[in-house]
């Protein structure tokens, strides 16, 4: 019986609210909440006691061997920086390697990407090509006015689209219209900007990743066979140069 009450779906019981004078400290902690609260804390103060006896009970004058090799400073333990790579040279090799094959593929991807945002970006900010034809007389071509003839500002014969009339500028729906218009344009110069920001952040980090490449390809040619010395210090800006010498090849 007691193995069917168990299987029965039980009704979940939430937090409660706190009374009106204990409102201000939240809800009411369930008691699964407060049973896992408190095995962690009892957990960490086990291991807190743990280490304090310890503490209490070592031997002062106790002696390992990995002491011949350990180094103190004011009381204080100091353990080795420079530890002994586990790697061989030609494991180590191999995954600078397999470093550069990634970043090579990195590299290749923002590349790419660059390109395709280039080449989508190539005509922005060219000039128009399209073209408005008028057919004239020779002798009014010299004394032609486009403002007049097309009975609109000056200010808006550049544009080849929502372009009205001086009848149509009094109403408030070209007024709008024009508004909307340079609402638009103002959308599409962020974009466009902002597109423009992207291609160069994509620029630098290609730039970046191929610094990088030149780096580990040298450090791999080092790493290989070989005599070779080294010419000059090494700077930030510059990488360092390495003469091999010439050795005949079987």
């Amino acid at each position: 019986m007691s193995s069917l009450r168990n299987a029965v779906k039980r009704k979940t019981h939430k937090e409660r609210p706190q009374p009106q004078s204990r409102s201000k400290f939240g809800l009411l902690e369930r008691k699964k909440d407060y049973k896992a609260r408190a095995d962690d804390f009892h957990r960490k103060e086990k291991a807190l006691q743990n280490l304090r006896r310890k503490a209490e009970e070592r031997n002062p004058d106790e002696f390992y061997f990995a002491m011949e090799h350990a180094r103190t400073k004011g009381g204080v333990h100091l353990k080795s920086a420079t530890k002994p790579n586990k790697y061989s040279q030609e494991e180590l090799r191999l995954m600078k390697g397999q470093d550069i094959g990634y970043l090579q593929v990195k590299r290749q991807s923002e590349t790419k990407k660059a390109e395709r945002m280039r080449e989508s970006l190539h005509f922005i900010g060219a000039p128009v090509q399209n073209s408005h034809t008028l057919f004239v007389e020779e002798e009014a071509a010299a004394s032609i006015s486009l403002d007049e003839h097309f009975d609109t500002p000056a200010e808006l014969l550049g544009r080849t689209y929502n372009r009205p009339r001086r009848s149509q500028l009094s109403t408030a729906a070209a007024v709008t219209g024009l508004a909307e218009g340079a609402a638009d344009t103002r959308k599409l110069d962020r974009r466009r900007a902002g597109s423009y920001k992207q291609l160069l952040q994509r620029d630098e980090r290609r730039g970046m990743l191929g610094n990088v490449l030149e780096k580990m390809a040298l450090e791999k040619a080092v790493m290989g066979k070989g005599r070779k010395r080294k010419l000059g210090p090494t700077t930030d800006s510059e990488p360092p140069v390495y003469r091999w010498k010439q050795e005949r090849k079987r």
